[in-house]
């Protein structure tokens, strides 16, 4: 998953790059509004995290205007600010959930998690499909063969290419789109970078694990993933 940071404290804003990419997510930060405002505009983010009292423009103001322009990537509010009438306006200006600083890691995972889940219409606590389980916790896979579930390491990479396409099941993905949602602005990548790891995740957990649409791109059929007699 793709996030965007905006946070101007740049110790905090270090800190939680860190322990958000250790988590999974290919993390883009800034630490002024207006940068971040252009770049939740520009970019196709699946989640964002914003503060209230940025140097430059109001955090309330940057979500007022995405929503105004009908943009709706998920928003997680983290502040200092946690009065419950300032809650109450985060909520209205558009807002998906609201922490308060200070916090625990743990929660803002988990909460950042959910967020992305219901986002894409996911409403059980974990991820699976037919004999395919992610667990996001160890970011490891599990593969049910017969009656027993094989555990399958996954490298970063690979566990946010799978994740994506098991929260969007049936959706044909090019490689263009998965390189937007698995790689951070920066990340060096190759062209062919996809279509190598499309064919380690089949290796891995078996040739049928994801689909390809010729001209198209790649998918998930839970039909595929059913379980077999």
């Amino acid at each position: 998953m793709r996030l965007l940071l905006i946070e101007d404290d740049r110790d905090l804003n270090k800190e939680l790059t860190s322990e958000l990419s250790r988590r999974g997510f290919a993390v883009d930060s800034c630490h002024e509004g207006v940068d971040g405002a252009f770049m939740g505009e520009s970019e196709p983010y699946d989640i964002i995290i914003l503060d209230l009292g940025l140097p430059d423009l109001p955090g309330l103001s940057i979500l007022e205007q995405w929503r105004a322009k009908g943009i709706k990537t998920p928003v997680l509010i983290l502040t200092a600010r946690g009065a419950w009438h300032e809650k109450v306006d985060g909520f209205r200006k558009g807002a998906d959930d609201y922490l308060t600083k200070p916090f625990h890691i743990e929660e803002l995972a988990v909460r950042l998690q959910a967020l992305v889940k219901r986002s894409a219409g996911v409403v059980v606590s974990g991820l699976e499909i037919g004999r395919l389980r992610l667990d996001e916790g160890s970011q490891s896979a599990q593969w049910k063969e017969a009656d027993t579930w094989r555990d399958i390491e996954l490298t970063g990479i690979e566990f946010r290419l799978l994740r994506y396409m098991m929260l969007h099941p049936k959706k044909v993905c090019s490689n263009s789109h998965l390189l937007e949602h698995v790689y951070d602005f920066d990340a060096e990548k190759e062209s062919n970078v996809i279509e190598v790891y499309i064919s380690r995740l089949r290796k891995k957990i078996d040739k049928d694990v994801i689909s390809t649409r010729r001209g198209q791109g790649y998918y998930l059929d839970p039909d595929l993933l059913g379980d077999k007699d």
